[in-house]
C-alpha cells in the first residue's frame, strides 16, 4: 500500500526546521496541484537552492530527507517540472515519494482551508509547540483534520461484493464511507453497506488501516459477511454497479497502493481468513 515505504521510514513528529539547499520544498496551486518532476515512474521535487522562502513550514522527514511546504505558488519554473494532482501522481508513480507527495497535500489542505479562526475571526498562526494553529485572539487551536472512513469487504460465501462509483473512480472498489457523529466503526460499515447495496451484515471484523492524503483520511479496512441472501438494492445516486464476484473473477486494480485493492487481492487468493481479528456482530438498535 501507499504507506509502505520500508526501509524507509516517515517521521512525522512537529520540529521548528529552517529551509537548507537540500531539503524538498512542495506547494499547490489553487486547483490543488503540486509543482513536480516525473521520470521513470519516481517524482522529483524542487529544492531549497531553488527557492529562497524563509516562509517555509517544515513539514516531516523521510529517512534523513526533509520536506518543506510554501503556502502559494512560488516563482520558479523549470521545462522538466510541471503542475500535477494527486489523482494524476497516483497514475503515474509510487514509492516513497508519491507517500510523501500524499501526505504533504493531507497537510496543504488543513493549512489552506483555515486561515482564520472559527470562533474570532482572528488570523490565526502556526503554534510553535505543535502541529496546530492558534489564534493569538482568543487563544483557539485549530489540529489537522483527519477524517475516519470504512472500507468494507462484504463475503456471501466464495464471492466478494464488489462496486463501482457512480463518479470519480473507474476501477473496481468496495462499498466505503465515512463515520458519522456518534457511531462506532463498526456501525459505520453495517450501515454504509445496507445504505449502498440494501444488505445486512454480520461478523464484522478488524482488517488493516490506511492514511490516505488525498481526501484527508484514515481508512480503516473491515471484512464481514452478507447476513440473509445477500440480495443486492443498489444505490444508484452512490454506486453504478454493486455485483457478488468469484474470487477467481475479480479484477483488481491498476496498481497497489490502496487498501482497497490488497482487500480485494487477499480474498481473491484466499488469504482473507489468514489474520486473527477479533469479530464484531452488529445488532441494529
Amino acid at each position: 500500500m501507499i504507506q509502505d515505504i520500508y526501509p524507509s521510514k516517515l517521521d512525522n513528529s512537529y520540529k521548528i526546521q529552517k529551509l537548507t539547499a537540500k531539503d524538498y520544498v512542495l506547494w499547490f496551486n489553487a486547483e490543488g496541484k503540486t509543482y513536480v518532476r516525473i521520470s521513470e515512474e519516481s517524482i522529483g521535487f524542487v529544492t531549497g537552492s531553488d527557492v529562497k522562502d524563509s516562509s517555509a513550514i517544515y513539514l516531516f522527514s523521510v529517512d534523513d530527507q526533509r520536506y518543506f511546504l510554501v503556502l502559494g505558488e512560488v516563482d520558479f519554473h523549470d521545462p522538466e517540472f510541471g503542475y500535477y494532482s494527486i489523482r494524476e501522481l497516483r497514475d503515474k508513480s509510487n514509492g516513497k515519494e508519491l507517500f510523501a507527495t500524499f501526505t504533504a497535500y493531507h497537510l496543504w489542505k488543513w493549512y489552506a482551508d483555515n486561515r482564520f479562526c472559527g470562533v474570532c475571526a482572528g488570523k490565526l498562526v502556526p503554534s510553535e509547540k505543535e502541529r496546530a494553529l492558534a489564534c493569538p485572539s482568543c487563544g483557539n487551536i485549530v489540529y489537522p483534520r483527519i477524517n475516519p472512513a470504512v472500507i468494507v469487504g462484504v463475503i456471501n460465501g466464495e464471492k466478494l461484493l464488489l462496486t463501482k462509483y457512480r463518479k470519480g473512480y473507474a476501477h473496481n472498489a468496495l462499498v466505503a464511507g465515512f463515520t458519522e457523529i456518534g457511531e462506532t466503526l463498526e456501525e459505520t460499515v453495517a450501515r454504509e453497506v445496507m445504505e449502498e447495496t440494501g444488505i445486512r451484515v454480520k461478523n464484522i471484523r478488524y482488517y488493516k488501516s490506511q492514511p490516505w492524503g488525498m481526501a484527508q483520511d484514515i481508512l480503516v479496512g473491515f471484512y464481514c459477511e452478507a447476513d440473509g441472501d445477500g440480495e443486492i438494492h443498489m444505490d444508484e445516486s452512490e454506486l453504478k454497479y454493486a455485483e457478488w464476484v468469484k474470487r477467481e473473477d475479480i479484477e483488481l486494480q491498476p496498481n497497489n497502493l490502496s487498501l482497497t485493492n490488497e482487500m480485494m487481492k487477499m480474498f481473491k487468493e484466499g488469504k482473507e481468513r489468514n489474520r486473527k481479528i477479533k469479530l464484531y456482530d452488529y445488532i441494529p438498535g
